[in-house]
């Protein structure tokens, strides 16, 4: 099979990868195929640590191919672009979230839903079209398919708005579909952390009336007095979970862990819908006879595809949401996942790739 251009003049590029399932990450060359005609290369400024890039460097979903350079929340400043780029111009802020491919040509491709291409292609750890690995944002500088980037607004802060491209479209976009997103509406949140921060700020933004539901009694005050939610309710606490049943008319489930479905179903509406958006590494247990009696759905989703990822950070800039991140540099790294694997983190890591990542 002939080489493309791309491939025939490859782009030096350096960042840190995990090499086995310790999960250790250290520093790492490779290359980037060049600029190709629809391509936009940019230098990487910052980059966060998702949940999801913990279980890939460990391979906890059994799919993790080695070395993998992690990274699906990263933004930075454009650089080159190709000769038929229409989007971007040198100097434009960029963002890239956990998608970099697909197919362009099915239903799903068709209907702005590239997330439910069958041929994605995720931001590292994947193949792209010309057979190569994909490197995600911890590293120097990344090159994609303008169709793939996000323009990133003036007045978003690139190291808190980061997060969003993984986290925010994460909650927005059920949100939307499930029309869980006007006034009236009374949503519950199930956790505090990464993604359940930004679903509160997303909902407030949108008119909703929101609890958060947490095992943690210890963040109530987090919840109600700094993010605004409504109301707040310990998951283990039988009583408070008796005074809430059937008042919800949705739920965001962002809990990665092992959890018991039947008291969240009990707190739904007849009609409610529960969306998990968590992704534990184990089977939940689906009690049936609540959803029949109720007619409730159990609903999953799957980030956004392009056009609804670029609405959210429009959205995002213009209520002023970012996550609340915590900065590092990249020698920090290894530290950082291992908190992350404890839940120490407010409530997201961001790697401060354009200050402190340096060739080896």
């Amino acid at each position: 099979m002939a080489k493309s251009p791309e491939q025939e003049h490859p782009q030096e590029a350096f960042g840190w990868a995990a090499r086995d399932p310790s999960g250790l990450l250290s520093p790492f060359k490779f290359s980037r195929r060049a600029t190709g005609e629809k391509d936009v290369k940019f230098k990487v400024l910052f980059c966060g640590i998702c949940h999801s890039d913990l279980h890939s460097v460990k391979n906890e979903w059994g799919f993790s191919t080695y070395p993998l350079v992690p990274g699906h929340e990263i933004v930075g400043e454009v650089v080159e672009v190709g000769s038929k780029v229409e989007k971007f111009k040198v100097g434009d802020k960029v963002g890239v979230g956990c998608l970099v491919g697909s197919c362009g040509s099915c239903d799903n491709c068709h209907d702005h839903l590239e997330n439910y291409c069958p041929k994605m292609i995720l931001t590292y750890g994947a193949i792209y079209h010309d057979g190569t690995m994909t490197y995600g944002g911890y590293s120097n500088m990344m090159v994609v398919n303008e169709h793939f980037a996000i323009k990133f607004p003036q007045n978003m802060p690139l190291d808190a708005g980061a997060p969003l491209l993984c986290a925010g479209i994460t909650v927005y976009s059920p949100m939307r579909f499930f029309g869980l997103d006007r006034p009236g509406v009374h949503l519950g949140v199930v956790g505090l952390g990464g993604l359940g921060h930004v679903a509160v700020k997303f909902a407030k933004a949108m008119g909703v009336k929101v609890t958060v539901i947490s095992s943690s009694p210890g963040k109530r005050e987090e919840a109600v007095q700094r993010l605004g939610a409504d109301a707040f309710l310990v998951s283990s606490d039988i009583n408070q979970i008796q005074a809430a049943m059937g008042t919800m008319d949705g739920i965001i489930d962002t809990v990665s862990a092992v959890h018991p479905m039947l008291p969240l179903i009990g707190l739904l509406k007849h009609n409610g819908k529960l969306v998990l958006i968590g992704a534990p590494d184990r089977p939940l247990e689906l009690p049936v006879f609540p959803l029949i009696m109720g007619r409730k759905i159990v609903a999953g989703s799957c980030i956004g595809g392009m056009k609804e990822t670029q609405e959210m950070i429009d959205f995002a800039a213009k209520h002023k949401i970012t996550a609340d991140i915590e900065v590092i540099s990249i020698d920090h790294l290894n530290t950082a996942m291992d908190r992350l694997a404890k839940g120490d983190v407010k409530y997201r890591f961001v790697i401060d790739i354009g200050n402190t990542l340096k060739q080896a």
